[in-house]
């Protein structure tokens, strides 16, 4: 997102095409300029990267902007081609991005929200509570933070005022990794599983505060200008932070990259998360 919005800004007059996966399709659904958005569904062998070649290998670009790193940048025409290196590099991916575009600075992420969407969250999260959005699940289950601890955390900060509210994705291994969160808080108000990335959206921009592993829900509240709180552990906050208006990290003991989750306490973690909540203006 911070990519894009880099080259919007660069860009005031072009029309862009948006290649990305279903996931994640709906968040462009109110970008300006947005043409078309080709949905990528991932096959067997790399097979997708076929099929999207040659939906767009017809069309002369006039800029062509690859973050995977893909040999398709390559195969088709364009004017001007900018492609992001993969692997391990020195500071914020955002940061690695914004180089290989040539900007001087990075972009801050943005995320737009459809009217709609917005109508629906507002009649689930009433604007008169302070909503603290939980994200208990990951992409790698060594990112998850014992569902006790989130508790912990939820008592603490509800004590503040704040009314808890789960976030998960859809799916069963999701629903099956979010289970102990649920159970350890009943009075949760669980939202997860069953909206669109778009919803999903609208729903964190009506918190407060969001506190949750490094995954792709963190780097969404970030993007919307939620004050974010990630936590790491066996993934590199110098790499992967999120990036936003009010962000900040929490690391567990352990080496940069390899911390035991279990090790960060519930104590410590409310502690950043006030402290993110009072710089942020929201407290």
């Amino acid at each position: 997102m911070g990519a894009l919005a880099g080259m919007m800004e660069r860009h005031p007059q072009a029309r862009f095409t948006i290649a990305c996966g279903p996931a994640v399709q709906d968040l462009f659904r109110y970008m300006p300029r947005c043409e078309r958005i080709i949905v990528v569904e991932k096959k067997p062998h790399n097979r997708h990267w076929l099929a999207l070649w040659w939906q767009v290998v017809r069309h002369r670009w006039e800029v062509v902007v690859d973050l995977r790193s893909s040999p398709l940048a390559y195969g088709v025409w364009s004017r001007s081609r900018h492609v992001v290196r993969g692997g391990r590099r020195t500071g914020l991916k955002l940061e690695q991005q914004a180089r290989s575009l040539g900007f001087r600075q990075p972009f801050r992420p943005h995320v737009w929200l459809g009217p709609e969407e917005q109508d629906m969250a507002a009649r689930l999260l009433p604007g008169d509570i302070r909503w603290l959005a939980l994200a208990p699940t990951a992409g790698t289950e060594t990112k998850l933070w014992p569902a006790s601890s989130f508790a912990a955390l939820a008592d603490r900060l509800g004590a503040e005022g704040m009314r808890p509210v789960l976030f998960y994705g859809p799916g069963e291994r999701e629903a099956r990794l979010a289970a102990p969160a649920r159970a350890a808080m009943p009075e949760a108000l669980d939202l997860g599983g069953r909206y669109s990335l778009a919803q999903v959206a609208a729903l964190l921009v009506r918190c407060c505060l969001f506190v949750g592993s490094d995954s792709g829900l963190m780097h969404l509240s970030a993007a919307l200008d939620v004050p974010t709180l990630g936590m790491f552990g066996p993934s590199r906050a110098a790499e992967y932070a999120p990036s936003g208006r009010w962000t900040a990290v929490v690391e567990a003991p352990g080496p940069p990259g390899a911390g035991n989750m279990e090790g960060l306490k519930a104590e410590d973690v409310c502690q950043a998360a006030l402290s993110l909540y009072e710089w942020s203006g929201e407290g």
